[in-house]
């Protein structure tokens, strides 16, 4: 009986201790702090301007940033299979549990073989941990790589016709939150998928048919995304591995809807045309 309390005690004590939400100043971190505030849970936004400073780049930040803390949303920078990213994330996963950090939940990308290293650095940390595998973000049309030739009104892309089930970031982040802050996400893979598949094309369309600009898809072959890219300033590794990620995403082995949505918020999935109706009445794409 005395054992049970004291679990039940730690258990209490961990549910009040403070969420760090690496990248927290961004598309998907912000979401998450949002959510973890709206549910009464304390928060630390990791960025660089923030209170302690958190930047990935500088391992002398991280102990300061984890002290304290019960849980943590990694989100990596550029990309969850970036070059060098495993090796960061593993070592900040070792600092993570040295600080006494209960859970890790890690925002990876459905289908990127690229990411694995990343996933099991995260596995392998020593607490418990949830990963979750998305597909395209909808989002990416108002808010991330996308939106400069959004705003052009015309979108040169290399997807060809492949069909995605583009999910709305609010989702990722309301499943995030759930995974941080509830039990039962330990040791689960959520593939977390929007409900329905459009080519890109398709999803362009609605975002003018919610009223946001009027944008054409025009497809492209890598080598000329790739140009494109180079032009942009991009370093070259950069382009590289950007080169050899979409080439991966963009084969068509996403093509399918997942339950995952559901299975962890007990609703569907939100579908693109609430989310760009959202995006609009934001002012997402106002110039």
């Amino acid at each position: 009986m005395t054992q049970r309390k004291s679990e039940h005690a730690a258990e209490r004590q961990h549910a009040q201790d403070p969420v760090l939400v690496l990248c927290g100043t961004g598309r998907n971190g912000s979401r998450v702090v949002e959510r973890l505030h709206a549910r009464g849970h304390p928060v630390r936004v990791g960025s660089r301007t923030g209170e302690p400073a958190f930047d990935w780049e500088d391992p002398g930040t991280w102990d300061a940033a984890l002290a304290g803390v019960g849980a943590v949303f990694v989100v990596c920078q550029p990309d969850v299979g970036a070059p060098g990213v495993a090796a960061a994330v593993r070592a900040f996963g070792a600092r993570a549990a040295a600080a006494g950090v209960r859970r890790l939940v890690l925002l990876s990308a459905r289908g990127e073989e690229l990411a694995r290293p990343t996933e099991q650095a995260v596995r392998d940390a020593g607490t418990e941990w949830t990963i979750l595998r998305t597909s395209w973000f909808f989002q990416n049309f108002s808010e991330g790589v996308l939106l400069p030739s959004v705003l052009a009104g015309e979108l040169p892309f290399p997807a060809g016709e492949v069909r995605e089930p583009f999910i709305d970031a609010d989702d990722i982040a309301e499943v995030a939150a759930a995974a941080l802050t509830e039990e039962g996400h330990h040791a689960r893979v959520h593939e977390l998928t929007g409900p329905r598949l459009l080519t890109f094309g398709e999803a362009a369309a609605e975002v003018t048919a919610a009223g946001g600009p009027a944008v054409r898809y025009v497809p492209v072959t890598a080598r000329e995304y790739a140009g494109e890219l180079a032009g942009q300033g991009l370093p070259p590794e950069l382009v590289a591995f950007l080169g050899e990620l979409f080439a991966q995403l963009l084969d068509g082995r996403n093509a399918s809807v997942t339950d995952g949505v559901q299975e962890v918020l007990g609703r569907p999935a939100r579908d693109v045309r609430d989310a760009a109706r959202d995006a609009v009445r934001r002012g997402a794409w106002r110039p």
